[in-house]
């Protein structure tokens, strides 16, 4: 249609068909100001120009990415640029993303597992937490631990070091791993056993009586209890009492003390206290979580020179 200055203009229906709005959308646009019609034919009908109908266009490209009409209409005034509002718009979308991402991985994780509705309720809240939320739930943990515990720098640096960081893209496994090590740390028996830990390594801190080559005993106590299971050798036949020297030679030397009875003794207790496969299991998860290569399953061992040590203890030697 010819206006009476020659420009083109479009009936509502003319300009529903141009963009593939329905008509009722027009109106709504129309009498909300958005998209104001040009002029009105005698009869009253609305007309659009070509500027209204570009300016619908923009309406409708801002509408389909979610952009509100408040926002679309302070674009059109120009009270905002477009850059600005796509630049917000897209960060929205980076959190709507993120959680959309998190559900799936739950879902997923839910059919993984076959939760039970409570189940699905707590992985649901704990996978929501922010990345804040987390870090807190672990630091709270270490912080009640090892409250007013003077412990060996270098495992209480790693500790607080070592903190869940759940990528925006979560594996199912990683959500696994997320409720189960929350589950764990909130477990008040294995928060008492950490505890017990870490006053029994406080008070060898305190004695300063914590060998520098304290990885390296776990490293030949690993290598050698493995060999002693792959040779088929039961911790309390005579075949480990050999073994059972050489390891606890290795421990007398590390802290300068001799092996006899009264050390075989107390170093039965130390590795009572610190074996507990709930805290390896601790550092496997978090492993999982932050995408870390997860760290053997070491306790078995110990637990075959623990049960060695203590039948050679029990037989007085």
């Amino acid at each position: 249609m010819r206006g009476m200055d020659g420009d083109t203009t479009y009936t509502i229906g003319e300009l529903a068909r141009r963009t593939g709005l329905s008509v009722r959308t027009i109106r709504f646009y129309s009498d909300a100001g958005v998209v104001p019609p040009t002029r009105r034919t005698e009869a009253g009908y609305r007309l659009y120009d070509a500027d209204a109908a570009a300016r619908l266009d923009l309406v409708r490209t801002l509408r389909d990415l979610g952009v509100d009409l408040a926002t679309v209409q302070r674009v059109l005034d120009r009270e905002v640029g477009v850059g600005q509002v796509a630049a917000a718009h897209a960060d929205a979308l980076d959190v709507q993303i993120r959680t959309l991402r998190l559900r799936r991985a739950v879902l997923r994780a839910v059919a993984k597992r076959g939760s039970t509705p409570e189940e699905i309720e707590i992985m649901h809240k704990l996978a929501r937490l922010s990345d804040e939320e987390r870090r807190r739930i672990i630091t709270d943990f270490i912080d009640e631990t090892f409250a007013g515990l003077d412990l060996h720098p270098g495992f209480a640096e790693k500790m607080r070091a070592a903190l869940p960081e759940l990528p925006d893209d979560p594996a199912p496994e990683q959500v696994d791993a997320w409720v189960e090590l929350a589950e764990l740390v909130g477990d008040p028996d294995y928060r008492a056993a950490v505890r017990r830990m870490a006053e029994f390594q406080a008070a060898e801190v305190a004695k300063g009586t914590v060998p520098d080559d304290f990885a390296a005993l776990g490293d030949l106590t690993r290598q050698k209890a493995e060999q002693a299971v792959a040779d088929g050798i039961e911790p309390g036949s005579d075949a480990a009492r050999p073994v059972v020297d050489e390891l606890v030679r290795a421990y007398a030397d590390a802290w300068g003390a001799a092996d006899d009875t009264a050390f075989r003794r107390d170093l039965l207790r130390r590795l009572e206290v610190g074996t507990d496969r709930r805290a390896e299991r601790y550092w496997q998860l978090l492993a999982v979580i932050n995408g870390w290569p997860v760290p053997p399953t070491l306790t078995p061992l110990f637990q075959w020179f623990i049960d060695a040590l203590r039948q050679r203890v029990g037989d007085g030697g």
